[in-house]
C-alpha cells in the first residue's frame, strides 16, 4: 500500500516526498515548506486550465465526428472542409513572420548534426547505455551488424576474414570524410604518414590516438599495436571512434509503462543519477558482475599543445508525459489525482536545477539549460499553456526565464496544421520540432474516424498527408529561425536488426533538412552517425524550398475502393491484431514499455504506444464503417495470440494469452480495439493504466 503523506494541502507518495526533499531541495538550500506551498499554488492554478485543455479536444472532435457524419457517402469536399475547420477554432490564423529568439542552447543542439536516442527512463542500464553513446566503435558497429556488405562471422571467436572486411570498410570511410594527399588511408604504416588534404580536419592527439573533425563531428583514430587488432594492422590501427548520439532523450513518455508512484519514483531517481552523474547499474555476465557507469570526457591535447576535452556523454533530454493522464502518485486537496504532465514539469525540472546550480559531477548543459520534450499537444493554445507552465516551474525553482527549453513533439494533426502557430507560442523557449510520424498516423485515423474507412495501414505510408507533413515541419521550422538555435528532428528506424537497411534509407532524412534523427540503440547512433559525414545537413537546409500549404496535408487518407478480397482482410487484421498482441501482452504483464517486439515476420521492430495507437484505431475504423466484424476481429485476435505465445516461447516468465482470454493482457488488447472509437484521441494510455494497475494489484 502506498503511503501518502501531506505537504501544504496535498497528499504526496511518501517515497518521492523524500526523493525531492533530501535529494534535491536539501542540497539546493531551498525552504521546504515554501516549496510545497508554491507547488500546491501550481496545481491550484495549472490543473484546471489543463482540464479545460482537453475539454476543447473532444469538443472538437465531436464538432468534426458530427460534420462528417452529416456528410458520410458524399465525395469530400477539401475547400468547405478547410472553412469548417477554421470556423470551430481548430484550425487558426497564421502568426505572420517572426523568428524564434531561444537563447543559451547547447552545440549540439543548436550547431552540430547528429543521431539522437531515444531510452526508457525506467532501465537504468539501458540508460546509461544511451547517455554514453556520445562516442561508438565503428569497428564493432560493422563487425556485429548487416551494415557491412559482407559474409556474417563465423562462429567460435574472431572471424579474421570478417574483420578484414570491417578494417577495409573503416579506411574506405577515412578516405572519404578525411581524405588524404595522394593516398589512402589503407596505405598508411603508421601514425605518422600521410597528410590531410585539409589540414584544419586536424584537432589533436588522444592517449589513444589522433583526433580529427568532418562536417562538425569528431573522429578518433585509435593506434595501439598492443591489440589483436592493432598488431595486425599495417598502421597498428586498432579502432575507428566516431561521435555518435549527440544527444539522448530519456522518455517518462511512450516507451515506458509507468502507472503509479512506484514507476514515477523509478523514474525520477534514474534522472536524478544521470543528473547528478552518479547513476550506476550492476548486472551479470557470463558469470561477472559488471557493473556500468557514465563516462567521463575525452582529454585531448590540441595543434597547438593545449589540454582539452570533449565530452564523453550525450547531452540529455527528458521526456515528460502528455497534458492528458493523471496520476496518484498526488492527490489534490479534492483528492483527484495530479496531472501527470505537472508533476513531471515539476520534479524533473526541479532535479535538472541540480545541474544548473553547479552540483553535478560532469554537468550536463555547458549553457545553463534544461531542456523537457513535450509529447501529444494538440494546437497553439496547448503549446501557450506549456509554456506558461514553464514559467511558473522556473518561478517555483527560483531559475531564470526561459531556462527550461522545449521540444515540441510534432505529432498530432492540429499541431502539425498550426505548426507555426505553436512554434510562435513557445518561441522564447523552443529547442526542438519533430516528426513523430507514428502518433502522427493515429492522430489521422482518430480525427477522421468517420469520414469513412480508411486505406490499408501499409498504403498510408505513401499517401499525401505524410509526405507534406515531413515536408512542412522543416519548411516551417527553417522558416522561423531553427536553423542555428534548434534541433528540426526526424523520427525512429524501428528495426534494430536491419542497420544496413537503415544505412540506405535514413540518410533520406538528413536529405530532406533533419539535423537529427532517432535512433534506437547505440550501435545504429553510431552508423547513423555516418550519414552526417556524407551529408552537410546545413547546407541542405539553406535550399530546401518554402512551406507548402494546408491543402495536402488535410487529403484524408481514405480508401478509394473498400472491395478488398478476403485474404486481404484477413492478411490486415491479423498484421495489426498480431502487432497490437505482442506489445500489449509485455505492456500489461511485464511492465515493459518498449521493447524489441516480433512482427507478424517474426522481424524484430522497436514497439512502443504510438505503433499499437495505428493498430488499435485502424482496426476501430474498419468496425466502424462494416468493413470487417466483430467475429472477424476476434477470430484475427485468437490466431494472433497463439501466435505471440508462440513468438515467446523461450521466455520463462512469460503468460501465454491462450487460456487466459479474461486476462489483464488480452482484456486490453480487446477494449482497445471495441473501445477504440471513444478513446480520447485514439491514445492507448487510458485503458493501459487501466489494465496495468490492475495486474499489479493482483
Amino acid at each position: 500500500m502506498t503511503n501518502m503523506i501531506p505537504r501544504a494541502g496535498l497528499s504526496v507518495d511518501e517515497r518521492l516526498a523524500t526523493l525531492l526533499e533530501t535529494q534535491v531541495l536539501t542540497p539546493l538550500g531551498r525552504d521546504l515548506d515554501a516549496f510545497w506551498q508554491g507547488f500546491a499554488a501550481l496545481l491550484a492554478e495549472y490543473a484546471p486550465r489543463n482540464a479545460a485543455l482537453l475539454h476543447t479536444r473532444e469538443d472538437l472532435q465531436a464538432q468534426i465526428d458530427a460534420w462528417h457524419t452529416e456528410r458520410r457517402g458524399k465525395p469530400h469536399d477539401a475547400a468547405a472542409y478547410q472553412s469548417f475547420l477554421k470556423e470551430i477554432g481548430y484550425l487558426v490564423p497564421e502568426p505572420g513572420d517572426f523568428q524564434v529568439g531561444t537563447q543559451n542552447v547547447d552545440p549540439e543542439i543548436a550547431t552540430m548534426a547528429g543521431p539522437q536516442l531515444v531510452v526508457p527512463i525506467l532501465n537504468a542500464r539501458f540508460l546509461l547505455n544511451a547517455a554514453n553513446a556520445r562516442w561508438g566503435s565503428l569497428y564493432d558497429a560493422f563487425y556485429g551488424t548487416d551494415a557491412l556488405d559482407a559474409a556474417p562471422a563465423k562462429p567460435g571467436g574472431y572471424d579474421t576474414v570478417r574483420g578484414d572486411a570491417v578494417i577495409a570498410r573503416g579506411r574506405a570511410f577515412l578516405d572519404d570524410a578525411l581524405p588524404l594527399v595522394d593516398q589512402s588511408w589503407a596505405d598508411l604504416v603508421d601514425e605518422n604518414d600521410g597528410k590531410l588534404q585539409d589540414e584544419s580536419q586536424y584537432v589533436g592527439k588522444t592517449d589513444k590516438g589522433l583526433l580529427f573533425i568532418n562536417n562538425g563531428l569528431h573522429i578518433e583514430v585509435v593506434f595501439d599495436r598492443e591489440t589483436p587488432v592493432g598488431q595486425s594492422d599495417k598502421a597498428g590501427i586498432a579502432d575507428i571512434m566516431v561521435e555518435a548520439a549527440l544527444t539522448t532523450i530519456a522518455d517518462c513518455e511512450d516507451s515506458v509503462a509507468a502507472v503509479d508512484a512506484e514507476d514515477k519514483h523509478i523514474a525520477y531517481t534514474n534522472w536524478l543519477g544521470v543528473i547528478r552523474g552518479d547513476l550506476e547499474e550492476s548486472f551479470d555476465k557470463g558469470g561477472r558482475t559488471l557493473t556500468r557507469r557514465l563516462n567521463g570526457n575525452k582529454a585531448y591535447t590540441d595543434r597547438d599543445g593545449n589540454a582539452r576535452a570533449l565530452s564523453g556523454r550525450s547531452l540529455m533530454f527528458v521526456r515528460n508525459v502528455g497534458h492528458l493522464m493523471t496520476n496518484p502518485a498526488i492527490r489534490l486537496p479534492d483528492g483527484s489525482e495530479v496531472p501527470e504532465g505537472i508533476m513531471d514539469a515539476v520534479f524533473t525540472s526541479a532535479i535538472s536545477s541540480l545541474d544548473v546550480n553547479g552540483h553535478a559531477k560532469y554537468g550536463n548543459s555547458k549553457h545553463g539549460s534544461i531542456y523537457i520534450v513535450k509529447p501529444k499537444m494538440h494546437g497553439p493554445e496547448e503549446c501557450a499553456f506549456t509554456n506558461d507552465l514553464f514559467d511558473a516551474v522556473e518561478d517555483l525553482l527560483g531559475l531564470a526565464r526561459h531556462t527550461i527549453k522545449v521540444g515540441v513533439m510534432d505529432e498530432e494533426r492540429r499541431t502539425s496544421a498550426n505548426l507555426a502557430a505553436c512554434i510562435h507560442a513557445v518561441r522564447g523557449r523552443i529547442a526542438f520540432i519533430n516528426t513523430g510520424f507514428l502518433d502522427r498516423t493515429g492522430d489521422e485515423i482518430h480525427t477522421s474516424m468517420q469520414a469513412g474507412p480508411m486505406m490499408r495501414k501499409g498504403a498510408m505510408k505513401g499517401s499525401d498527408w505524410l509526405g507534406a507533413y515531413e515536408a512542412r515541419n522543416v519548411a516551417i521550422g527553417l522558416a522561423h529561425g531553427l536553423s542555428g538555435k534548434a534541433q528540426i528532428g526526424k523520427g525512429m528506424w524501428a528495426a534494430p536488426d536491419l542497420m544496413g537497411q537503415m544505412m540506405v534509407e535514413k540518410i533520406g532524412h538528413l536529405r530532406a533538412g533533419a539535423n537529427t534523427a532517432w535512433v534506437p540503440s547505440p550501435t545504429a547512433a553510431t552508423l547513423h552517425a555516418l550519414h552526417y559525414h556524407a551529408e552537410n545537413v546545413f547546407a541542405i537546409q539553406s535550399d530546401l524550398p518554402a512551406p507548402a500549404g494546408l491543402d495536402a496535408l488535410l487529403n484524408i487518407p481514405l480508401a478509394t475502393d473498400t472491395n478488398w478480397p478476403e485474404d486481404e482482410l484477413r492478411d490486415e487484421l491479423d498484421n495489426n491484431a498480431q502487432g497490437l498482441l505482442g506489445y500489449v501482452v509485455r505492456w500489461i504483464d511485464a511492465g515493459v514499455g518498449c521493447s524489441k517486439v516480433p512482427d507478424i515476420n517474426d522481424v524484430g521492430l522497436m514497439e512502443d504506444r504510438a505503433t499499437l495507437r495505428i493498430s488499435s484505431q485502424h482496426i476501430a475504423n474498419w468496425l466502424l464503417h462494416g468493413i470487417v466484424t466483430k467475429d472477424q476481429v476476434m477470430d484475427s485476435l485468437t490466431r494472433m495470440a497463439a501466435k505471440v505465445d508462440a513468438q515467446n516461447a523461450g521466455d520463462p516468465t512469460y503468460v501465454p494469452l491462450m487460456g487466459n482470454e479474461n486476462g489483464a493482457a488480452f482484456s486490453a488488447a480487446r477494449d482497445l480495439i471495441f473501445k477504440g472509437v471513444k478513446q480520447p484521441s485514439g491514445y492507448t494510455e487510458p485503458l493501459l493504466h487501466e489494465w496495468r494497475l490492475r495486474k499489479k494489484a493482483g
